[in-house]
């Protein structure tokens, strides 16, 4: 059997060139070599948009034509529907018996989003357990790897030691899964933040249109201290330098941008127009693809119904172990 890979996304929104960097490369890269499950967890984007229900509910779709745009083959990769898999609450209940409260407030995702979000003493319960959720989400199919972005790794922690705490009671049921973290741990974003995030409204989305790619890469956060062309200007950290790293194939030309932009020989525009051409490129191929999905959103929906249906068979196999080994399989 092959090994296997559980990944997913919240479905608060179209998808960015953070997510692609993050975990989605990876997601296109493995699919022929796991057994691969992506999920839109829309049950975790309800813990902090239990008021907006019918936005989770429009950008599930919209996360789909994403996953579909990059690359990832419904035919190879299993697409699911986190709240349509039951199963996933039962395990969660299970597990947050296993885990306190201090230790998931102490998580250092979980204490970055509760000050991001602005939630200051009236955090909803379902949002500061939802790392117990995750482990729920990762172990359902007993996932061996997990691709997520840098600032997931704690979460991915959290999970393994939940897994040593239920197998050490109640017998080696469950997988121990390793985070696989993208080749840019972490890509900042278009406003010089330390993270592209649909909140902040610093992304590049992969479904921008041509035009709106080199708009937003032309506005671009580069070096404040830099006033003229023939200034030297610093190179690391540099969000414009950061993403040709990340997205530029032309190393040689990445290289010399940098060596020219210390000297104070080229001016940030130069660079931002290849930068944007860069993106277009990269882009262009996944534009169309989603075109052709958004003209058949029946499809989405078949793609969308098959997937849930494979893991909930996935899912009950599991639950049946798990069940068995903490003594309430009643009447089997």
């Amino acid at each position: 059997m092959k090994k296997r890979i559980l990944t997913g996304d919240r479905p608060t929104g179209k998808l960015h060139l953070g997510h692609l960097v993050g975990s989605l490369q990876n997601r296109v890269n493995l699919q022929d070599e796991y057994e691969q499950f992506v999920m839109i967890a829309d049950v975790q984007a309800l813990t902090d948009n239990f008021t907006e229900p019918q936005k989770v509910r429009e950008n599930v779709r919209e996360v789909a034509l994403d996953y579909l745009a990059v690359g990832i083959d419904p035919d190879k990769t299993t697409i699911l529907i986190q709240s349509l898999i039951p199963e996933i609450a039962e395990l969660t209940v299970y597990y947050l018996n296993l885990v306190t409260l201090e230790r998931v407030l102490r998580n250092p995702t979980v204490k970055d989003e509760i000050k991001q979000k602005g939630f200051g003493k009236q955090i909803p319960a379902g949002f500061a357990v939802y790392p117990v959720s995750q482990a729920a989400d990762i172990t359902f199919c007993k996932a061996n790897l997990v691709p997520v972005g840098e600032d997931q790794v704690p979460m991915i922690e959290q999970t393994r030691e939940i897994v040593r705490k239920f197998n050490s009671l109640y017998g080696e049921v469950l997988v121990e899964p390793e985070a696989l973290v993208g080749k840019i741990k972490r890509l900042p974003g278009t406003d010089g933040g330390a993270k592209m995030s649909k909140s902040l409204g610093n992304c590049i989305y992969l479904s921008d249109p041509a035009d709106e790619v080199t708009k937003k890469v032309m506005s671009m956060y580069t070096d404040p201290k830099r006033v003229h062309p023939t200034d030297p200007g610093t190179v690391e950290g540099n969000p414009v330098f950061v993403y040709h790293d990340a997205f530029n194939p032309d190393k040689i030309e990445v290289e010399d941008f940098k060596k020219r932009y210390r000297e104070g020989k080229v001016g940030d525009v130069e660079i931002k127009k290849r930068l944007a051409e860069v993106l277009n490129e990269l882009l262009e191929p996944m534009r169309q693809r989603r075109a052709k999905y958004e003209s058949n959103l029946d499809e989405i929906d078949r793609i969308l119904r098959h997937g849930t249906d494979k893991a909930r068979e996935v899912a009950a196999e599991t639950m049946g172990e798990v069940r068995k080994a903490m003594k309430i399989d009643y009447f089997v």
